[in-house]
């Protein structure tokens, strides 16, 4: 299977991410900010509709804590 096809989940590296809350503001769909503007990930699937935005919440993170993984399964 082409890796460009195959399912993507979202991943937050906590060690990196200092509550910013960009990725909450461009993807609001899959990502909550908590009191502190840190990401609570509804759900790490991402749905196909919604992968460009993805694409992007994670490219304009400013720590680069956000990343859209392809699954491995």
């Amino acid at each position: 299977m082409n890796p460009a096809n195959r399912a993507k989940t979202l991943r937050i590296d906590r060690i990196a991410c200092t509550g910013q809350g960009l990725c909450g503001e461009l993807l609001p769909e899959l990502i909550d900010l908590d009191e502190w503007g840190y990401p609570i990930v509804k759900d790490r699937s991402v749905p196909d509709h919604l992968r460009a935005h993805a694409r992007r919440a994670a490219a304009a993170c400013p720590l680069l804590a956000l990343h859209l993984d392809a699954d491995r399964t």
